[in-house]
């Protein structure tokens, strides 16, 4: 089962969490939600949940 865990404002966002995320060893999909205002969902199998958090956390910290 997938989980969302993030909702990207634009492809080149959701893009870079992707490669992020996947450089450390996760399963990722992206999914458009709304095209006309370019947002993207970021899934992860539900049970990688909790350490993809603590990554994801790391990497938005780092992109400010």
């Amino acid at each position: 089962m997938w989980t969302v865990i993030y909702i990207a404002p634009t492809a080149k966002i959701a893009e870079s969490i992707k490669n992020r995320l996947t450089q450390e060893g996760f399963l990722v999909k992206i999914r458009p939600i709304n095209v006309s205002k370019q947002q993207f969902e970021i899934l992860v199998p539900s049970g990688e949940l909790e350490e993809v958090q603590e990554v994801l956390n790391g990497i938005l910290n780092s992109q400010r």
